[in-house]
């Protein structure tokens, strides 16, 4: 049955026959150019899902020091900030079967630990430009008016509570891989996962059609879809609430001390990851400028204060991003972690435990002081 034709009904009736992609290159090509074949589902407000594409061939690190070592064929995010992960293969290649899920869940395990949102940014407006595409018109379509370190900072934290889908694409689903992602999609509870079977079929005159088919959607209507997980941001009555009953006392004193300084410099935008937490945004001559990220992790050094180099490096330069760190205490292992900042260009988010900054006195004065005196530049002319 696979293999009969479809026809089209004009003045004439016209068949075409399926035909299979001739390359990969050219199966990745087409999802890249027309990701609406892959909009099935809806966003969280109702709306049809709007994947955008965020990079081709998307880096993969698996540490902190090297640089990627694998490359994920496309990664694609929606309006909600979900992001869809995106491997590709043709039926004639064997890796279908089996080998592609266990590449799948290497990209997801480690892009969800080593893809800041300054990197997510940065492909993205380097894609569209790429394109001829104006980065005001894609955000203002993708996003309208909320501002794009807010909604690539809800990636992140999206990513990093495994809120995300994972797809699957091929011109043939054999049996095993759709067995594989129906008993991925029933024990995974955050993540949902498809098999997308593409048919291409073709006739006279250059007319293609394109026929998805998608696999995994039944295991998926037991699950809350991904885009609707924990779309509320956390609130300042809930961050204080959660710094009181979590925190030991030394480290609430410093995790108060750190909003309460950005609130008043500022503003705070809070995180909607499943755990508590709130981004701080600093005023400055350029406009405002997201600086970090207060989390309240559950486990050990749960309670962590990230910052946000990509932002400063756009805003201010590479110098002052060094300037920065150079400012910044080197307690809880943040020193290294600074040095390979430097070393990559400063386009990840250092962590620092909050359990450390109390343990050393006026090492939080400290950053508050870096973070006054970094906001106080003024963005260098173009």
């Amino acid at each position: 049955m696979s293999n009969q034709p479809v026809f089209v009904l004009g003045e004439g009736l016209s068949a075409l026959e399926p035909a299979g992609f001739e390359t990969e290159a050219e199966f990745q090509e087409l999802l890249a150019r027309h990701p609406r074949v892959l909009d099935f589902g809806t966003l969280a407000d109702g709306q049809p899902l709007r994947l955008v594409l965020v990079a081709r061939e998307m880096g993969v690190a698996a540490n902190t020091v090297s640089g990627p070592t694998y490359w994920l064929d496309h990664l694609f995010v929606d309006a909600d900030g979900v992001p869809t992960l995106v491997e590709v293969k043709r039926a004639v290649d064997t890796r279908i079967r089996r080998e592609v899920v266990g590449q799948m869940l290497d990209y997801a395990a480690n892009g969800a630990r080593y893809w800041p949102a300054a990197l997510l940014q940065r492909s993205f407006e380097k894609t569209c430009q790429a394109d001829g595409r104006s980065l005001d018109e894609v955000y203002g379509e993708l996003l309208g008016d909320r501002a794009p370190e807010d909604f690539w900072a809800t990636v992140e934290e999206r990513l990093s509570a495994g809120q995300m889908r994972l797809l699957f694409v091929a011109d043939h689903i054999p049996l095993e891989l759709r067995a594989i992602v129906e008993f991925l999609n029933r024990q995974m509870r955050q993540t949902d996962v498809y098999a997308v079977e593409l048919t291409q079929y073709k006739g006279g005159g250059g007319l293609r059609v394109l026929v998805p088919r998608i696999h995994g959607e039944v295991a998926t209507a037991a699950k809350t879809p991904s885009g609707q997980r924990r779309t509320q941001k956390t609130t300042r009555t809930e961050m204080h609430a959660a710094i009181d009953s979590r925190c030991a006392p030394e480290v609430r004193r410093v995790a108060r001390l750190l909003l309460d300084h950005a609130e008043a410099h500022g503003r705070l935008v809070g995180g909607t990851a499943k755990y508590p937490s709130m981004n701080v945004y600093y005023r400055t001559a350029g406009g405002e400028l997201p600086v970090g990220t207060l989390s309240l992790y559950d486990g050990p050094a749960k309670e962590q204060f990230s910052f946000s180099f990509g932002p400063v490096v756009r805003r201010f330069g590479f110098d002052a991003a060094a300037a920065f760190a150079d400012a910044l205490p080197t307690v809880g292992g943040l020193g290294k972690k600074l040095a390979e900042q430097r070393a990559s260009g400063f386009n990840g988010w250092p962590s620092v435990p909050v359990a450390a900054l109390a343990a050393e006195p006026d090492t939080a004065e400290t950053i508050l002081a870096a973070i006054e005196q970094l906001v106080s530049r003024r963005a260098p002319s173009s």
